[in-house]
């Protein structure tokens, strides 16, 4: 079956349900809970990630236990669009940045950043993301509560 011809079908797609409330979860529990056997789970897994729908596994942490207790959202206002690709870029070298969005709206760039205390995101946004060329201007929201997070319905 090559990867062009492929169809998701139910099967798969209950795989990956039960994989992203717990991507621990045996195979062979998955197997048991979708009524097939552990090798067509393996089978559809690998086709999966073949076909990049599915792109690793990932670990939840609770970041505030480990000392970040600073979860903010930017807004990035660029001089010109033209530049979006070399800010990214620089961007990405920031580890305290969690994601960055290419946005419609208001801003170009939309980022969510974790920082140990607001003196650290003090420094962050003053030494590593104003300072870049580019960047017009900046707009900062803290998120007071990371109430509800949840996988997406497949």
């Amino acid at each position: 079956m090559s990867d062009k011809n492929y169809q998701i079908d139910n099967t798969d797609l209950k795989i990956l349900d039960l994989l992203l409330k717990d991507a621990t979860m045996p195979y062979t529990e998955v197997a048991e809970r979708v009524f097939v056997s552990p090798g067509t789970i393996h089978v559809r897994m690998k086709k999966l990630r073949q076909l990049g729908i599915v792109k690793g596994s990932q670990i939840l942490l609770d970041y505030q236990k480990l000392g970040w207790d600073v979860s903010a959202f930017i807004g990035i206002y660029l001089n010109q669009s033209s530049i979006y690709d070399t800010i990214v870029a620089q961007l990405n070298e920031i580890p305290e940045i969690v994601s960055i969005h290419y946005t419609t709206g208001a801003y170009s760039i939309f980022l969510r950043i974790l920082c140990r205390d607001t003196e650290h995101l003090r420094e962050v946004l003053n030494d590593k993301i104003q300072r870049l060329e580019g960047i017009q201007r900046t707009e900062t929201f803290i998120s007071l509560e990371d109430q509800f997070r949840q996988p997406p319905i497949v």
